[in-house]
């Protein structure tokens, strides 16, 4: 494991995508961006999904991450709604996959774990934890911002730890291990 990494941490979402990129050094924790991408102003949801594409990309690009972990999509009662989630889930792994960024998804459950010993914690439970564990001096008004960061700490908090998490280093690796997400 190396001793300076650089992790991005994305909360994936049609209307709002958070993200937050944490630098660690040793086993310091150091806040360097907590942000949203803002979707709802735009009617077409593919015209969403290329925003997210963009924006993941021009982070990975500016920031040179090591590694990206992302929230994975729970399941609900509307199909419509998971459908979408999955969709922009898949964008910004893409994103990542396509610079060679290794990826490791989280359940929402084990990131309010992680974070807060609670996995039933509320967003504001969670936001209020990373100001206390980032010394983050005033939290944004929305929490998409810190659940993105969130999971960007549960990352760090659970890296060797291959039991709770999957990875994906590539495109082959992720179809070899989700062959009935991939239609031929």
């Amino acid at each position: 494991m190396k001793s300076e990494r650089i992790i991005l941490g994305i909360d994936p979402g049609t209307t709002v995508m958070g993200f937050g990129l944490i630098k660690v050094e040793g086993n310091k924790l150091h806040l360097l961006l907590m942000d949203e991408l803002i979707l709802n102003k735009f009617d077409s949801h593919y015209l969403r999904l290329k925003k997210i594409f963009e924006r993941t990309t021009q982070i990975i690009d500016e920031f040179h991450p090591d590694e990206l972990a992302i929230e994975a999509p729970f399941f609900g009662k509307n199909v419509q709604s998971m459908l979408k989630l999955g969709r922009a889930q898949g964008v910004a792994m893409a994103a990542g996959l396509q610079r060679e960024v290794p990826i490791t998804e989280y359940l929402p459950k084990k990131v309010k774990m992680a974070i807060v010993g609670n996995g039933n914690a509320s967003k504001e439970q969670v936001a209020a934890m990373l100001k206390r564990l980032l010394d983050i001096k005033v939290l944004p008004t929305k929490l998409d911002a810190t659940d993105g960061l969130a999971v960007a700490v549960c990352h760090y908090f659970n890296s060797g730890n291959s039991t709770t998490q999957k990875k994906y280093g590539s495109w082959k690796s992720f179809i070899s291990d989700n062959p009935k997400k991939v239609s031929k």
